[in-house]
């Protein structure tokens, strides 16, 4: 890897408030909780379920961190959850950290407040698999009451998707797409043997489905989580190709407040 060529920003960056920001916070919480978690596991260990239950890598920084895994959450969109150790020998408070951040053409455009929870969700799952604890959650058939809304609220934008979208959006998310004869089908694997499917009827809506071997690692709640964010990113993509159209008000809500601000565009939060 070219070090010099990657090009990390940080969820202060992304959200570009000016001032410590709460997702901010909740890493250095995510930190501070989870540390722990790895100073005395073995490599052996930590890679088996990085790379066979996460679907991530190992990358150098060049920050001289322990090590840092890296996980694609969309294509160009990649997060990069870097751990080093200190030791106590001299009475810190800190004997370990991690720190967070993102790379990728397109990893600003998503806020802080999709890429946060993204990483809790992730946190969770490692500690929970090195801990072999099952998730609380498994109602995968059942939606929640937020999901209802969020499959209500983002409903109308895909309206606006036509035949020549089908490659180019299947790309921009990392998925499979359909385009069936009353609408569209998006089916995209979030973790390995794990899958999220979204499916677009016209005069009828969204739907979500989740299957996979696998599925049963994950609580049902989280799997939700990411699925909304998959939802949130189509939006991104049906906004940035339609830009010139009177799209509805929750399509410019998906981005950060770093690409509003390049966009020149009024920046509204959820």
């Amino acid at each position: 890897m070219d070090k010099q060529k990657l090009k990390l920003w940080t969820v202060g960056q992304i959200d570009a408030t000016g001032v410590r920001g709460p997702h901010e916070v909740e890493l250095e919480n995510i930190s501070k909780n989870k540390y722990s978690l790895f100073i005395d596991l073995k490599r052996d260990t930590l890679e088996k379920v990085v790379i066979k239950e996460l679907g991530g890598k190992f990358q150098d920084l060049g920050m001289d961190e322990d090590w840092t895994l890296s996980i694609e959450l969309f294509p160009e969109v990649v997060i990069h959850i870097s751990y080093t150790y200190y030791g106590n020998e001299f009475g810190d408070e800190i004997e370990a950290e991690i720190k967070f951040f993102f790379s990728g053409d397109r990893s600003y455009w998503v806020p802080g407040e999709d890429t946060a929870t993204y990483i809790d969700i992730v946190m969770d799952f490692i500690e929970r698999l090195l801990k072999e604890k099952e998730p609380f959650e498994k109602n995968y058939d059942k939606k929640t009451d937020l999901m209802k809304k969020v499959l209500n609220q983002r409903s109308e934008p895909f309206n606006y998707l036509t035949n020549d979208d089908k490659d180019d959006i299947a790309e921009f998310i990392g998925a499979k797409v359909w385009k069936t004869g009353s609408g569209w089908r998006f089916k995209k694997e979030f973790f390995p043997q794990m899958f999220v499917e979204i499916i677009w009827i016209e005069n009828e809506g969204l739907d979500i489905k989740f299957s996979g071997e696998k599925l049963t690692n994950i609580g049902s709640y989280h799997a939700e989580l990411v699925g909304i964010f998959i939802i949130n990113h189509l939006l991104r993509y049906i906004t940035i190709k339609n830009e010139d159209k009177p799209l509805p008000d929750i399509c410019h809500i998906m981005f950060s407040r770093m690409f509003t601000k390049q966009k020149g565009w009024e920046h509204r939060t959820r």
